[in-house]
């Protein structure tokens, strides 16, 4: 094994070790900086410097493959920079000679444009799930929409609940969710009664809060909890049958979440914490919805209550 491979594999054991970052993150380090040590052929670490990093950022821009056939996004070619400057920063930490992650700059990137639902799209896919009555999966999904919705919760933070995490005589609960973090959400009155509801319906032992029931009737005592793209498809499923033509995701429901906040006169600050955003610069993706946006939708969701 090369030096600079034996110093990757150190370093994805300190992530996971001493950082804690997620087996994700993890997964996403090593990919990317694979694909950096194998196109520079194995340098040594004194060996990286601001030519080599500039010939691959060429490389990266003009090369690599994305989807339909065009260059990668400059969001994906930074996420190579930032995995690059965190093994950079590592290596200084152990002595080891090698190019200052100071000087890698990344690259201006357009600006994200956050996509979310507006109150009559919002009502119309909460209402989705008990269309059909209420069985234990109806009321299993709709006590995962209000959920998300109500806390903001990460996907991988809603599928990892557990039962005992929540006491539904609070309207509060704490989260561990990116980089071992823990936070604060708060429940509505109608998620407290939705995850009421499903809960009460239950007769399973499983310590996960949302579990798949296909596998409970198959016989098996324990059933798992739902994954991550188990939730997503059922979000877009019920979006798809709430006749909303744009793509829907978990990931818009938090969305949705900080942009009702914002609109009913949150500071970026207290959005930032109820996020989990480790930075104030995630958080300000936010800003990008104007005033102008912000009446519009306060005065959609006030009209429709009326």
């Amino acid at each position: 094994m090369s030096q600079i491979n034996k110093l990757l594999t150190d370093f994805l054991e300190y992530l996971e070790v001493e950082r804690g970052r997620s087996e994700r993150t993890i997964r996403n380090y090593d990919f990317y900086l694979r694909r950096f040590i194998k196109w520079a052929k194995n340098p040594l670490p004194s060996a990286i410097d601001n030519n080599l990093i500039r010939k691959f950022r060429l490389w990266l821009n003009r090369s690599v493959p994305g989807r339909l056939e065009q260059t990668i996004k400059k969001n994906t070619q930074n996420y190579h920079l930032i995995a690059l400057r965190t093994f950079l920063k590592y290596l200084a930490r152990r002595d080891v000679k090698s190019m200052s992650p100071d000087k890698i700059e990344l690259s201006k990137a357009p600006s994200r444009i956050v996509s979310f639902l507006e109150a009559d799209e919002l009502e119309r896919i909460l209402q989705m799930p008990l269309k059909g009555g209420e069985d234990l999966i109806a009321l299993r999904d709709k006590a995962i929409l209000e959920t998300l919705f109500s806390t903001g919760l990460r996907v991988s933070e809603l599928a990892n609940l557990k039962i005992d995490q929540i006491n539904l005589k609070r309207d509060e609960f704490t989260v561990r969710g990116k980089g071992e973090k823990v936070r604060i959400v708060f429940l509505s009155d109608s998620a407290k009664e939705a995850l009421k509801k499903y809960l009460n319906k239950r007769h399973d032992t499983s310590p996960y809060f949302f579990i798949c029931h296909d596998r409970a009737k198959s016989g098996r005592e324990n059933s798992g909890p739902l994954t991550s793209r188990s939730i997503e498809r059922l979000v877009e499923r019920y979006a798809h049958e709430a006749g909303i033509t744009k793509r829907i995701t978990p990931h818009t429901l938090r969305h949705t979440f900080a942009t009702d906040l914002l609109m009913n006169g949150a500071d970026i600050r207290s959005v930032q914490s109820l996020l989990g955003h480790a930075s104030i610069i995630t958080t300000q993706v936010y800003t990008h919805i104007t005033n102008q946006q912000l009446k519009d939708v306060h005065k959609k969701f006030h009209d429709k209550k009326k």
